[in-house]
């Protein structure tokens, strides 16, 4: 969850609280890739307020840290807050980007989602399955909601990218920990070695730094042992190198189909899903809200959970049948343009405008 203190000046200056790198994690990526596009934008520069577990080295961007645990640092991310209330003469404006809504929220839970909704000017959910499920499990009130995608990067598919003659390429990708399903991906692989040439399975990322704090490698060790085990460890690449933005795209465009095995059913937020579908790659998915609402039209398949031989049908009909893969393409390359961060980074721009606007004309009407 990400809160957005808005301060109007010549331009509105924007305060975000969040996690941001070097901190690894999904959030940390969101808050980085969001931060780059308003500034871009060229009218509202962007301070960060990062969240972190322990202080670390930080970029100019970064004006503050609170620290777990430090309440000296929550005590001095107050005063940030209140000195931008000062630059301006007026409260700040917030907007709350709620990265998750949960169907069966816990009391606590339920709590602090509606006290933000009282407090916060905007809330932003990022698929229209989150803005449902906000409103049917929570009491917040419909106007205050706004759904704004997640974001992703400019990539565009280019000549040379997948190399034929090296055989298809199944891909997942993202800081390594349970519950991603890459299990069943590599047991479907095993259900795939009859096609010819075989298929590889790249499974592209890090362990993620909790799992790695509390367990060390051995979850990537028990799916090396799982692909050894189904007898396709020749065909299973494990790339833990870190990749930059521009490295990682590279990768999702050499893939012939990505997919995304996660266990939840509960998922209403993907990056990995938005940056597969903007960069024109077929996707097969299990039964998430977000993977249903995305690839409704035509840009994936989706598989139900479970099922290792449903998901080997599924990315077999995409890597054999070249003109199923082909409108697959076409349909995501179709819908990638609203999801650019350039895009996403102009319409928090005009809420936060609107927001201020509407201030404004309350303080005129009063």
């Amino acid at each position: 969850m990400h809160r957005m203190s808005v301060t109007p000046s010549d331009g509105p200056v924007v305060g975000m609280i969040g996690t941001f790198p070097p901190t690894q994690c999904g959030l940390a990526t969101f808050t980085a890739a969001l931060a780059a596009s308003m500034d871009a934008q060229g009218q509202s520069p962007v301070e960060i307020i990062d969240v972190t577990d322990r202080s670390h080295a930080v970029g100019a961007s970064v004006v503050h840290q609170v620290v777990h645990g430090d309440r000296a640092s929550v005590r001095e991310a107050r005063r940030w807050i209140r000195k931008f209330d000062m630059l301006c003469g007026v409260a700040t404006p917030v907007v709350v980007v709620l990265h998750t809504v949960v169907s069966r929220p816990t009391p606590h839970q339920r709590q602090v989602i509606e006290r933000l909704a009282v407090l916060a000017d905007a809330m932003v959910v990022m698929t229209e399955a989150a803005r449902r499920r906000l409103g049917r499990c929570f009491d917040v009130p419909g106007d205050r909601v706004h759904v704004i995608p997640h974001g992703a990067h400019d990539n565009p598919v280019q000549p040379g990218d997948r190399d034929r003659a090296r055989g298809p390429r199944i891909l997942s990708w993202g800081l390594l920990g349970p519950g991603k399903g890459l299990e069943a991906g590599i047991d479907a692989l095993a259900e795939l070695r009859d096609l010819i040439p075989a298929p590889h399975y790249v499974i592209a990322g890090e362990t993620h730094p909790k799992v790695k704090a509390a367990s060390g490698e051995v979850y990537r060790q028990s799916l090396i042992e799982r692909a050894a085990a189904a007898g396709v460890d020749q065909l299973v690449v494990f790339d833990d190198q870190y990749r930059d933005i521009a490295s990682l795209n590279a990768l999702i465009r050499s893939a012939d189909v990505v997919v995304v095995p996660y266990e939840s059913r509960e998922q209403v937020t993907s990056g990995v899903l938005i940056e597969a579908v903007a960069s024109g790659r077929p996707v097969v998915a299990t039964d998430f809200p977000h993977a249903r609402e995305l690839l409704a039209s035509g840009a994936g398949l989706i598989v139900e959970h479970e099922s290792t031989s449903a998901l080997a049908a599924a990315i077999r009909r995409v890597l054999t049948d070249h003109r199923l893969a082909d409108r697959m393409s076409a349909t995501a390359t179709r819908l990638a343009g609203p999801m650019m961060w350039s895009a996403v980074g102009r319409r928090y721009l005009e809420l936060i405008d609107e927001i201020i606007s509407t201030r404004a004309a309350r303080q005129c009407a009063a």
